[in-house]
């Protein structure tokens, strides 16, 4: 497949990008590289291989979900900025 300035002028305005001069030539460069060597895998017997379906054959190890307190809300509210009683006080965020 040749990468023609078209396709560059089409994938630039996919992504929003705009290429002129030397670095659109440096993208077309690169983009022929990349579809030179993606047909390069084409070439490769593929026949008795099943396809990927994890990456590894690994299994997660969890550790168990107990809840327990760290912090009180005293000891978390004690390095607060602003509190109002039992709660953070912050700036108004939205508009009604």
């Amino acid at each position: 497949m040749e990468i023609t300035n078209d396709i560059i002028d089409h994938i630039a305005h996919l992504a929003r990008l705009e290429f002129e001069g030397d670095k659109k030539a440096a993208i077309r460069e690169d983009l022929q590289r990349i579809v030179t060597f993606m047909d390069k895998l084409t070439e490769v017997d593929t026949e008795n291989v099943e396809p990927l379906i994890f990456m590894t054959q690994e299994v997660d190890n969890l550790r168990d979900d107990i809840p327990k307190d760290t912090l009180s809300q005293e000891e978390v509210l004690k390095n607060a900025p602003k509190k109002d009683s039992d709660y953070f006080r912050i700036p108004k965020v939205l508009d009604k």
